[in-house]
């Protein structure tokens, strides 16, 4: 499982960068040696997540002990996206609050300040963490399957969303139009211009999907509305 989270993470970012190359020629231009150290970190961050994600696979396919079904007949259709917004609404709630505790002097200095290291973030920082943060974004998915049933291909939904919305939001660029970024959606999701505001300015802008958290609790100080094409 470590593997394939590191594969995953490669090939995710891989791709995100080289459209960057595309898309901002020389974005990345003498940052060879930040991509390098973020690579590294992620890769460790691979190793850790990979251990609660071996313990859900083998307890679904040898013990039957998570709430993961593979019959569409197990549940009702409308169940499906209902699973798939409470998997990603619990995602998001525990990241807020633990992201929000990682900006604490103390464990900021300790954990998260190797993710803000990152400046600017590029497509290769999505799993830039210090082990600390490693762990707590690694166990939150693979508890929620032993409490909250969940269709096998909805769970793979929910992690492809976590991996691209990781990647695309941290790459310096903003790949959706303004149009889109400047929606009624676009208001209460997170994207590349409003997770920029974070890293520029730390102590705002702590949600991961959504937009709920911070203005609910008054973190939420909009997009960069530079980058919003």
């Amino acid at each position: 499982m470590t593997a394939i989270v590191a594969v995953r993470y490669l090939l995710t970012s891989g791709f995100f960068a080289w459209a960057t190359g595309k898309v901002r020629p020389g974005l990345y231009k003498g940052l060879e040696p930040q991509i390098r150290k973020e690579i590294g970190w992620s890769l460790a961050s691979a190793a850790i997540y990979g251990v609660p994600a071996g313990v859900v696979a083998w307890g679904w396919q040898q013990q039957g002990w998570t709430r993961i079904y593979s019959d569409f007949a197990d549940y009702p259709l409308w169940y499906l996206p209902l699973s798939l917004f409470l998997y990603l609404f619990v995602h998001d709630t525990w990241f807020y609050w633990t992201h929000r505790w990682m900006h604490r002097p103390k464990w900021f200095r300790i954990a998260h300040a190797v993710h803000h290291a990152s400046r600017p973030p590029t497509a290769w920082a999505a799993m830039s963490f210090h082990p600390i943060e490693a762990v707590t974004g690694a166990v939150v998915i693979p508890l929620l399957v032993f409490l909250i049933p969940i269709h096998v291909a909805m769970l793979g939904t929910v992690l492809l969303i976590m991996t691209v919305m990781g990647v695309t939001n941290h790459m310096g660029w903003e790949m959706f139009p303004r149009w889109i970024v400047h929606s009624s959606l676009g208001n209460w999701l997170i994207t590349a211009s409003h997770h920029q505001r974070h890293h520029d300015e730390y102590q705002c802008n702590y949600g991961l999907y959504f937009r709920f958290w911070d203005r609910l609790c008054g973190t939420d100080r909009g997009i960069s509305s530079h980058w919003a094409r």
